[in-house]
């Protein structure tokens, strides 16, 4: 049996109605527009100190390793662990009786050379007068002559010798080329030392003292510049120390040339350190202020993204409406960003939930906490 059109037309009709239904359904949803949650800050203008930060490290300003300047058996230890000495104070005392007997023997050479050489004058006087009446030939006044001469030298020789001598025995007393601590004692009385091998300790001197650490190269020209103006100072903060307050000290030194490795410029800051609040190797937190911005306007350095177009933020405006803005970003100082344009103080500025964001999305201000800080939809009822 044939079908009747009369049916299939009402069968169709049946499918296409449902259909038109939902369809107008949807059209209906997508004209509600869902809020994105968002956290904003205003920006604010304040004083902002251009600082920056680093860390380091503390050197002193000078250190010694104390070796021996002549060799013999140490007779003497003057010194402990830790001593705080005084520049010239005797340490160590090595066996001074081998040096002294040195003394004597060049001595004695000497004298026994003075005496041959007035001997030899008086000859060559002698030997002047006979060869005036041709008694004696030239040649033997000439050797008489030369002996006399020879002897002069051996006798600065001699004094030379002397004179070592002298100086050996002084270095029998090893004495301390530099005030400051002492470290640990590396030999002790009783060893025998060679000259010039073998340190027997170390000196580093405590006061003043250097801080020593390095910065970006991008901050050399600031740093040349603000220092022609007036003197740098660094205030560092010595790990472990929890609430005590930073200590300041002036800027002494910038290296003479760039890390070509590192790409950074090392500098050294001096401390008195009469307080010995800083030791040698001891980590420190170095901030070294090059500026400081009066009425910055300033925001979260998080609120910063990087566009096509350079960096920019997201501003919502009063109808709780996101507008993408180009801004024209300073210094980053503990957090904030320094924006020189593209905003106005009291703009409020989205800091967390960018990634929902559009320009001209509707945007639900939420509270630190997550709860709702403010109506987003704009002319919604109560």
């Amino acid at each position: 049996m044939k079908p009747c059109p009369l049916s299939w037309l009402l069968v169709v009709c049946a499918c296409v109605l449902p259909c038109a239904s939902c369809g107008g359904g949807d059209a209906q949803g997508s004209r509600t527009e869902r809020p994105a949650p968002v956290l904003v800050v205003a920006a604010t203008s304040r004083t902002v100190p251009v600082t920056v930060k680093a860390v380091g490290n503390v050197e002193p300003m000078a250190t010694v390793a104390v070796r021996p300047r002549v060799g013999g058996a140490i007779v003497a230890q003057l010194v402990r662990d830790g001593a705080v000495v005084a520049k010239g104070a005797t340490l160590f005392r090595i066996d001074p009786r081998p040096f002294e007997m040195a003394i004597r023997e060049a001595q004695g050479k000497v004298d026994r050379d003075k005496a041959l050489l007035v001997k030899a004058n008086e000859d060559l006087k002698r030997y002047a007068t006979l060869k005036s009446k041709d008694v004696v030939a030239q040649e033997q006044y000439d050797q008489t002559q030369s002996q006399a001469k020879t002897l002069e030298g051996t006798i600065r020789l001699d004094e030379a010798s002397l004179d070592r001598a002298k100086l050996d025995l002084e270095y029998t007393d090893i004495k301390a080329p530099i005030a400051g601590r002492v470290g640990t004692i590396l030999l002790t009385t009783g060893n025998v030392v060679k000259a010039d091998e073998g340190t027997l300790c170390v000196i580093n001197q405590l006061s003043p003292i250097f801080i020593a650490f390095s910065v970006p190269e991008r901050h050399l020209p600031a740093i040349l510049a603000r220092r022609k103006l007036a003197p740098l100072s660094v205030t560092a903060a010595p790990d472990g120390e929890g609430k005590s307050p930073p200590l300041t000290a002036p800027l002494v030194f910038v290296d003479n040339a760039v890390d070509a490795k590192t790409g950074a410029i090392r500098l050294k800051a001096e401390y008195a350190n009469t307080d010995e609040r800083l030791w040698p190797g001891q980590f420190v937190r170095a901030d070294l202020t090059l500026d400081t911005l009066e009425g910055a306007l300033v925001i979260p350095t998080q609120a910063v993204m990087d566009g096509l177009k350079g960096p920019y933020v997201y501003v919502i405006g009063q109808d709780n409406r996101a507008e993408a803005r180009q801004i024209t970003p300073g210094p980053i100082v503990d957090g904030t960003t320094v924006v020189e344009k593209g905003l106005k103080p009291g703009e409020r500025v989205v800091v967390d939930g960018q990634v929902r964001l559009a320009p001209g999305a509707l945007a639900e201000i939420k509270s630190a906490d997550g709860g709702p800080a403010a109506q987003a939809k704009a002319g919604a009822k109560p």
